[in-house]
């Protein structure tokens, strides 16, 4: 416990705190309104930190106080004591990992790319099963999320997904979750019912803020509309309101179908567009590789970051880290954080 004070005290946060106050109360402050939502979110940032650090602080103590009687607690006691360790260990991790998150990008909001690989629909399967996890995963941290494109498969599942997902280091926690995932299970697609592995390829990208925006030649574009798919009501469906973007020079595509109208679409699309090209820049820079992309990774045996075992018993495996759990239905529920933090903890050593 001892180093939880000499990380937290070392801050200053009513100093980090206060300066950011006064920015957000000077006058013209909203004239730049996406340097305005940047203050914000660090402000959030701050203050979310210093409520966690002073309810470690005192659990600390209420913790230290007990343990000087530990032999005097019934079992029952002593169990309690035990759960509420365990808690504060989880609290002070979270606190832990949200501190060195400080990379120019990890206060961003993200973008997360789901493509299936290699397995056929239950792959495409798959490919949904992973968009429902991370839904939930940024349904539990109260992040926005937001489905910004999605293609079906003829069978089962999806062919990718976007979604755009919004919160205090949203992109910061997520990078942690880019690469390959493999699922192994009794295939419900397979009329033997037999064992199945399948792939599917997570990208994260952090959406750019405006200062970070790469400039694109609008000449270098082709933009095609075409009838949005899925559930968005008569008009989504009735119109060709989704767009798809090609940068011609690199040949990226994107893609978005989310917003009733063409030009909301546009907009969203060319978000995405930045942010690849942006990345693809850092990569031909040989900067940020790994913060950004990782290197591309076929969604195929051998390059999995992570195992989902479903059959013939359960395990959940990050092969980074190692950390694992039984519990995959927790995971699919959203329940990944140890696996994050874990992966993250590991990378700032």
């Amino acid at each position: 416990m001892i180093r939880i004070s000499s990380i937290f005290e070392g801050l200053k946060l009513e100093e980090k705190i206060a300066d950011l106050n006064k920015k957000s109360a000077a006058e013209g402050f909203w004239n730049d309104q996406a340097g305005a939502e940047a203050v914000l979110k660090e402000l959030k940032f701050w203050n979310n930190l210093q409520e966690t650090w002073q309810d470690i602080a005192q659990k600390k103590e209420d913790i230290s106080a007990l343990e000087s009687m530990i032999e005097e607690l019934s079992d029952a006691e002593k169990k309690e004591f035990e759960k509420d360790l365990e808690t504060l260990e989880n609290t002070w991790n979270k606190a832990h990992v949200a501190l060195f998150l400080n990379d120019k990008y990890d206060q961003n909001d993200a973008l997360l790319i789901i493509s299936a690989g290699t397995g056929g629909t239950d792959a495409q399967d798959w490919a949904e099963m992973l968009l429902r996890m991370y839904t939930r995963y940024g349904e539990n941290h109260d992040f926005s999320v937001k489905l910004l494109e999605k293609k079906e498969a003829e069978e089962a599942g999806i062919k990718s997904a976007t979604l755009e997902i919004k919160g205090v280091l949203a992109y910061g926690f997520l990078k942690a979750e880019h690469g390959v995932h493999r699922l192994v299970r009794l295939s419900p697609f397979n009329a033997k019912n037999l064992r199945q592995t399948s792939f599917a390829l997570v990208e994260v990208l952090p959406i750019l803020q405006d200062d970070q925006t790469v400039e694109i030649n609008e000449k270098d574009l082709r933009v095609d509309t075409f009838r949005a798919s899925g559930a968005g009501g008569q008009h989504v469906n009735t119109t060709d309101s989704a767009v798809r973007i090609t940068h011609i020079p690199t040949n990226l595509v994107v893609s978005c179908q989310s917003q009733r109208s063409q030009a909301q679409n546009k907009a969203e699309a060319m978000k995405q567009l930045k942010s690849r090209l942006s990345q693809k820049m850092a990569e031909e820079q040989k900067e940020k590789i790994e913060d950004l992309k990782g290197g591309y990774k076929e969604a195929a045996w051998g390059n999995q970051i992570r195992s989902y075992v479903f059959q013939p018993y359960t395990m959940v495996k990050d092969h980074r880290t190692n950390a694992e759990t039984t519990q995959v239905q927790n995971v699919m529920d959203g329940d990944i954080d140890f696996l994050i933090e874990a992966y993250l903890l590991q990378s700032s050593e």
